[in-house]
C-alpha cells in the first residue's frame, strides 16, 4: 500500500482536484442539458493552444499558450451565451456540437499540415500518470480561484439552471451570467485538459453528476454524492491501473462510468 501511494499519490491528487471542481460546474451541466460543453470547450482549448504553438512558436507548457487556449474558450463562452438567448430555434446542443465538429476538423487540418510535433498528442489526451508537482500545484491555485468564483455566485448560477426563461422574466441578464458561468468553466477545462485530457475530463464532469442524479435531485445532497462517486472511481480506476498496467486516465474513466452502470441497473430493479 506504501508503494502504490507514492507511485500514485500525485495522480490520485489531481484526480480528487478535478473530482472535486467539475463536480459543481456538471450539476449545472445536467441541468442546462449542456452536456457535451465540455468537450467542445476542450476541444476549442486545444485548437488555440495548439495555434499557438503552430503558428506563434510559443512552447507547449508555456502561460502564453494557455492563455491562448482560455482565450479561445472565452469567445466560446461568449457565443454559446448569446446564441442561446437571442436564437431560440436552434437547440444549444446543436451549436455547441457544430462548434465541436468545426474545432476538431481545424485542429486535425493544423496537425496533419505541420507534422513532427509528437507533444501535440499529449496536449490532447493529458498524462494523469506523470503529472508534475508543479502543474497540479498551478492548477490547485486555478481551481481555489473558480471555487470561490461559483460559490459567490452560485445563487444566480442556479437560477438559470433551474429555470432558464424564468430568470429571463425575474430581470436576470441571462448572457452576461451565462458567459460568466461558460468563461468560469473555460479556465477549469483549459487546466484540466492538459493533466488529464479531454476523456478524462468529460468524464469527471458529467459521470458523478448523473449518479447523483439517481439518487437526489437537491443541490446539496447531490455535490455531496458527485464528489462521493468520484472519489471512489478514481482510487478504484488507479488501483487497476497500477495492478495491470493499464493507462491511468482510461482505467479511471472506465471505472467511472462501471459504477454509473452498475448503479443504474440496481436502481431501476428496486
Amino acid at each position: 500500500m506504501t508503494e502504490l501511494l507514492n507511485i500514485m499519490g500525485l495522480p490520485l491528487l489531481t484526480c480528487l482536484a478535478l473530482t472535486i471542481i467539475l463536480g459543481y460546474p456538471g450539476l449545472h451541466v445536467i441541468r442546462r442539458e449542456v452536456i457535451f460543453i465540455d468537450i467542445a470547450v476542450a476541444q476549442i482549448a486545444a485548437l488555440g493552444a495548439i495555434s499557438s504553438h503552430i503558428f506563434l512558436h510559443l512552447p507547449a507548457d508555456s502561460p502564453a499558450a494557455t492563455f491562448c487556449a482560455f482565450g479561445a474558450t472565452l469567445l466560446a463562452a461568449f457565443f454559446f451565451a448569446t446564441v442561446r438567448h437571442k436564437i431560440t430555434t436552434l437547440p444549444i446542443e446543436a451549436a455547441i456540437g457544430i462548434t465541436y465538429a468545426v474545432a476538431a476538423a481545424a485542429t486535425l487540418f493544423i496537425i496533419g499540415k505541420h507534422s513532427g510535433h509528437s507533444h501535440i498528442q499529449q496536449m490532447l489526451t493529458g498524462n494523469l500518470l506523470w503529472v508534475k508537482s508543479r502543474d497540479v500545484a498551478r492548477a490547485f491555485a486555478i481551481f481555489a480561484f473558480t471555487a470561490v468564483c461559483f460559490a459567490f455566485f452560485h445563487r444566480r448560477f442556479r437560477l438559470i439552471s433551474d429555470n432558464y426563461e424564468q430568470a429571463g422574466a425575474d430581470g436576470v441578464n441571462v448572457i452576461a451570467w451565462d458567459f460568466l458561468f461558460y468563461a468560469l468553466c473555460g479556465i477549469i477545462i483549459t487546466v484540466a485538459v492538459r493533466l488529464a485530457g479531454v476523456v478524462v475530463v468529460f468524464s469527471f464532469l458529467i459521470i458523478p453528476a448523473v449518479t447523483s442524479a439517481l439518487f437526489s435531485d437537491k443541490w446539496r445532497s447531490q455535490i455531496l454524492i458527485t464528489w462521493a462517486a468520484g472519489f471512489a472511481g478514481s482510487v478504484m480506476g488507479l488501483i487497476f491501473c497500477q495492478v495491470f498496467d493499464f493507462s491511468a486516465g482510461v482505467s479511471v474513466s472506465l471505472f467511472l462510468g462501471m459504477s454509473l452502470t452498475i448503479i443504474g441497473v440496481v436502481k431501476t430493479r428496486t
